[in-house]
This record gives structure tokens, C-alpha cells and sequence, in this order.
């Protein structure tokens, strides 16, 4: 035998087939996906219970307040304004003791309480003027605020200060230290007496939240990632 017929014929190398990537066309190619923000309250809350709130003036309000006169507080400096207290406390108590049984202590907690309760309404919850002057400079203001322009310790607030401390010692004394009577005519005076103090001027205390009147911006639908360059269609 031949040399030839002694060694096999060598066989070819198997051919790979590479497959070529898949260009992702616009057709076939998912959206990505898109994180939608949850749309949270309407309006917002507030935190607290107590909320409090300063009343800011404008310059040109300022300005309005000093250029013109304020009748509805000017006359607390007349002749005559100081007196009118007393004279209303003597007249009530007159009335008061008018009515057949009326004790002494009743009588006095009565003119007090009385007392307390128109001083705040007139002194420190209305707010503005009941004329149609200054352009409206005096509307958030209450009439203690409106006082002297706001000064501090002048003679007519250090006397309608002193009244209301007058008058609780006076039923404090007729009511014999009862401590029911001496409890309601202590609430009372402190309540007429903390709006007074200087470190509360223009300062308003709201017990319920209040809610904001204008509403949140609709929430915006956010992209999770970016494209990449391969997943664009030229």
C-alpha cells in the first residue's frame, strides 16, 4: 500500500456564525417605564392647634395712619373718657342690685364679669374704624393697636389697664375670697388683661388649623432613567 492511503485527509475548521445584534426599532421597542409621583392632600394643614400671626402694615398704610386723624381712638385722651369707666361700673351695679334677693358677691361678679366681657369685645376683638377714613390703614387693627399709634405705657393704657385690676380687687373683697367666685373674676381680668401686654402687639392667636385657600400643584410624572444611546432610533 501506498503512503498516500496511510494518513487520512485533513478536515476543514468548523465555521462560526456570528449573529449579528438586534437594532431595537421605534415599533418594537417598550416604553420605559415611567414612576408616577402619588398626588398628595389638596390643601395644606397646619401642624399645631395654636397658630399665631403678626400683623404686617405697608408703608403706604403707615403713611395713611399718620396723615390723617383717627377719631376712633382719640378719644380715650379727652376729658371726661376716664370717668365714663367709672360712671358705667356705678350705673350697672345700681341696676344689678335692683333685682329682689341679690347678694352682694353675686352683684359684684356680675358688674365685673360684665365689665370684662365689654372691655375685650370694644378694646381688643373688633378691628378697624366704623368711618370711612385713613383708606382703610385701621382695618387690622384693633382699638388698644389703635391707641396713641401703638405706644406703649401711656397715661390712657396704663389707666385702662388699672381699672380692670381695680375692679377684681374691689369684687375680689365683696365676694369674702369664695373661691368658685374668685376663680371666675381671676379668669376674667386675665383674660382682658394678657391682650394688653406690649409683647402681644399685633399678634393674632387662632385656635383651629387653618387651611391654606390655595391648592397644590398637581403632581408631574417623573422618568425612572435615562435612554441609553443604542435604544435611540436614527
Amino acid at each position: 500500500m501506498s503512503s498516500s492511503s496511510s494518513h487520512p485527509a485533513p478536515q476543514p475548521p468548523p465555521q462560526l456564525h456570528i449573529t449579528p445584534p438586534q437594532v431595537a426599532t421605534s415599533s418594537s421597542r417598550a416604553p420605559p417605564p415611567v414612576a408616577v409621583k402619588r398626588p398628595t392632600h389638596s390643601r395644606n394643614r397646619s401642624g399645631s392647634i395654636v397658630t399665631v400671626e403678626r400683623v404686617e402694615q405697608s408703608h403706604e398704610e403707615l403713611l395713611d395712619q399718620s396723615a390723617g386723624f383717627n377719631a376712633n381712638a382719640d378719644w380715650v385722651n379727652y376729658k371726661g373718657a376716664w370717668v365714663i369707666h367709672i360712671v358705667l361700673i356705678l350705673i350697672a351695679k345700681i341696676l344689678i342690685d335692683v333685682i329682689p334677693g341679690m347678694e352682694q358677691d353675686i352683684s359684684w361678679t356680675l358688674v365685673n364679669l360684665g365689665y370684662m366681657a365689654l372691655s375685650y369685645i370694644m378694646f381688643h376683638y373688633v378691628t378697624g374704624t366704623p368711618f370711612e377714613s385713613n383708606a382703610g390703614a385701621y382695618d387690622q387693627l384693633t382699638l388698644w393697636e389703635q391707641i396713641d399709634e401703638g405706644a406703649q405705657y401711656t397715661p390712657a393704657k396704663k389707666w385702662l389697664t388699672s381699672v380692670p385690676i381695680g375692679l377684681f380687687l374691689i369684687s375680689t373683697h365683696y365676694t369674702k375670697y369664695n373661691p368658685g367666685l374668685f376663680g371666675l373674676n381671676f379668669c376674667a381680668t386675665v383674660f382682658v388683661l394678657f391682650p394688653k401686654l406690649p409683647i402681644l402687639h399685633r399678634l393674632r392667636f387662632k385656635i383651629l388649623p387653618q387651611e391654606s385657600p390655595y391648592p397644590s400643584a398637581p403632581p408631574t410624572p417623573t422618568h425612572s432613567r435615562t435612554p441609553n444611546a443604542s435604544e435611540i432610533n436614527l
